[in-house]
């Protein structure tokens, strides 16, 4: 293994990509958090309720996210979820990653 971290400690699966960036403008409930997700991927990434809630469950045990409140709505709790700084650093570093992998191939194509 490289880098000697276990496995998942650094990594960001797409779904959590987006449900970290879904959450980057404010705290959100797991509905729009799945509608954002939703938008933001271009319908492409579609989590189930139980998927989105074993996310943010894996987020928060990462430390990257904590629930922001609870409401009562029609006798159902709406628990949010909001972004930690650290979660902020872990999407950044992600996204400047993509960006430079993203960059070796659109360097050596857009010249031919």
């Amino acid at each position: 293994m490289f880098g000697g971290m276990p496995r998942g400690t650094d990594e960001v699966s797409e779904p959590m990509y987006y449900v970290l960036t879904a959450l980057l403008d404010g705290p959100l409930h797991g509905h729009a958090i799945m509608k954002v997700v939703g938008e933001l991927s271009g319908g492409r990434v579609k989590p189930s309720v139980g998927t989105l809630y074993g996310i943010l469950e894996r987020l928060g045990d990462r430390g990257l996210i904590t629930v922001d409140r609870e409401e009562t709505v029609n006798g159902r709790v709406r628990r949010y979820f909001r972004v930690l700084e650290s979660g902020r650093t872990v999407l950044e570093a992600e996204a400047r990653r993509m960006q430079q992998a993203a960059s070796l191939v659109i360097n050596r194509t857009s010249y031919a």
